[in-house]
């Protein structure tokens, strides 16, 4: 059945373990926070949706860094995680709008070690290390995480006109669209090219409804994942994701959706 698209270990930089609140920005429609992979720090998408870390490769040249990846450290919110695998990836097609410059992605190879609290606006990211869930009042929902290639997935389904299917869907908090749906399980039609409506393209189709945590989205904006990835049914990106206060704790494979305003 097909849904159509119309048109590691912690090391504490110093101190005992503690959550830290960072600065972020809610900016080109992903969670930017600062951060810092070697000698490089500045201004980082935190995306729970990328398989790895990455390093502009701008950047990653302008510290003597080539080829397809390095080992450094990576700092997030004053935890290291020493002698990471670091991914050096041309990144001018999916940061070239932004007002400053991005540095990188902190991907989920990181932050499965650790609790991502995170709303968009206004935004508000706080990780640390493995703790328990906030006093006072519950989440509105608990969903449980599975890993698929290095990327946490939620049950989740889509629907056309015609057709309805449901499957892991990877909540991301760096994706570039609403909705990002794989090419196998996704049809195109209308005047969009479906080359356009791949990652970081300038098209965007429209999906009937999306059925996420108990509420329907509907005529959301959507896209299509890349070519090959097709063990999840797609991607959600903070569109959707804004509407809850965001508790992913990674380490007890959960993730946790309170009311923007909840204490």
């Amino acid at each position: 059945m097909k849904t159509v698209l119309p048109a590691t270990v912690l090391a504490l930089a110093a101190g005992p373990a503690a959550a830290a609140e960072l600065r972020c920005w809610y900016e080109q429609g992903v969670l930017v926070a600062p951060a810092a992979v070697g000698p490089v720090a500045g201004d980082f998408i935190i995306d729970t949706g990328a398989a790895r870390t990455e390093l502009h490769e701008t950047r990653a040249m302008g510290e003597g860094y080539s080829g397809e990846a390095v080992t450094l450290e990576v700092r997030v919110g004053g935890i290291s995680f020493p002698e990471r695998e670091v991914a050096i990836v041309d990144q001018d097609a999916r940061t070239w709008a932004f007002p400053t410059p991005i540095a990188g992605v902190i991907g989920a190879d990181v932050l499965r070690h650790l609790v991502l609290e995170a709303q968009f606006e206004p935004c508000r990211l706080r990780v640390g290390p493995p703790s328990r869930p906030p006093a006072g009042a519950p989440p509105a929902a608990v969903l449980p995480l599975t890993w698929i290639e290095g990327r946490p997935t939620v049950r989740a389904a889509v629907a056309d006109d015609r057709s309805a299917l449901a499957g892991p869907m990877t909540p991301a908090t760096g994706l570039d669209a609403a909705v990002r749906l794989s090419p196998s399980a996704a049809e195109v039609s209308g005047a969009a090219e479906p080359g356009k409506l791949g990652p970081y393209g300038p098209a965007r189709a429209e999906l009937r409804a999306l059925s996420f945590a108990g509420v329907l989205f509907e005529r959301l904006p959507a896209g299509l994942l890349a070519e090959g990835d097709a063990a999840r049914l797609g991607a959600v990106g903070p569109a959707v994701l804004a509407r809850w206060r965001l508790r992913f704790d990674f380490p007890a494979g959960r993730l946790e959706l309170y009311p923007p305003d909840a204490p």
